[in-house]
């Protein structure tokens, strides 16, 4: 098996949760193997990053450059072509940025491409058996990767189930001698804050989200009096932001809010990559949807097949009725 590395984006001095994720996957990939995180930036910012992934991975190659700061995709392909052997494999978050910069990156370290992963079924002498879906997820494909000349493989949010934290024992080793002049045409220009809205639901630790699936805004209430019950908040999908039956500041996704709840109800919600991305620190899925089908099911720690218009006010209703039992009997 060809040296593993994972690319692992950070945000203000923390390392995105799916850095966990990475490291699952390339312990699926050789569960012998002790794979490389690769982080890149500058200041104190970096420093930390770096350090926070000791208790992940055995040892960290940080890129400190300036002109790191911001990232972007055409520097940071770069640097990584300076510093990856080549017939390595370089796993990349399927994100915005991950998209960004996989496909270039494999053109210039001369790999295949394998992007959108959400299973790894096993290694057959040189051909890595992957799994991906097609047609928003109503199809699995099963690809055949020979991987003799290394790959760069995009791994999907959330398909991994992440590895626990060990004690800090990686090692943090600065590349940024090894890469050179970096040129980009493109250039940061600044970062706009998403709006808030109504409810911020980036501080909610449990969301009931909705989908299509909700059928039209007249039925938001039903979505809205469990969110009550369990004291949490209503968040959507990009369909019911884009028909504007809740704010745009509801949404969760890649176009939408990022979100670290415990418990996330998705109702009536398909499960695209994109709606997935938004959900950060491996919380407690459970996934209502009437199509059994939906790849929201591969995510989900559990999944009711079901109406979710008849499904949730059974279920709110049963919520009430337990928390008035033991309310009668502490009393």
């Amino acid at each position: 098996m060809p040296q593993i590395f994972t690319y692992i984006p950070h945000m203000t001095g923390v390392a995105e949760d799916t850095a966990l994720e990475l490291a699952a996957a390339a312990h699926k990939l050789d569960p012998s193997a002790s794979p490389i995180a690769i982080v890149s930036g500058w200041g104190p910012a970096l420093d930390a990053a770096s350090n926070g992934l000791r208790s992940v991975f055995a040892e960290i190659w940080k890129i400190s450059l300036e002109s790191l700061a911001y990232p972007n995709a055409e520097l940071v392909r770069q640097a990584l072509v300076g510093i990856v052997p080549r017939g390595s494999i370089v796993l990349l978050v399927h994100d915005h940025f991950g998209v960004d910069l996989g496909p270039g990156l494999s053109v210039k370290l001369d790999a295949p491409f394998v992007s959108d992963v959400i299973g790894i079924e096993g290694l057959q002498g040189s051909i890595l058996k992957l799994v991906r879906q097609e047609f928003g997820g109503q199809f699995c494909t099963h690809v055949d990767c020979d991987i003799s000349a290394g790959a760069v493989i995009t791994v999907r949010p959330s398909a991994f189930q992440t590895l626990a934290k060990r004690a800090q024992v990686g090692v943090v080793v600065d590349k940024a001698s090894q890469v050179g002049e970096l040129t980009a045409r493109r250039r940061y220009l600044e970062t706009i804050p998403a709006e808030t809205g109504d409810v911020d639901i980036t501080r909610h630790t449990i969301l009931v989200s909705i989908g299509r699936g909700i059928q039209g805004q007249e039925n938001l209430a039903i979505a809205q009096e469990l969110a009550d019950v369990l004291g949490g908040a209503v968040s959507c999908s990009r369909p019911v932001a884009d028909a504007k039956w809740l704010p745009k500041s509801r949404q969760v996704g890649t176009s939408g809010k990022t979100v670290k709840p415990r418990i996330y109800l998705a109702c009536g919600i398909s499960g695209a990559f994109q709606h997935l991305a938004g959900l950060k620190g491996n919380p407690f899925i459970i996934a209502i949807n009437k199509n059994p089908s939906a790849p929201i099911f591969q995510a989900a720690n559990v999944g009711v097949v079901a109406d979710l218009l008849e499904f949730l006010p059974e279920l709110t209703s049963r919520i009430r009725e337990l928390r008035g039992k033991r309310s009668a009997a502490a009393s």
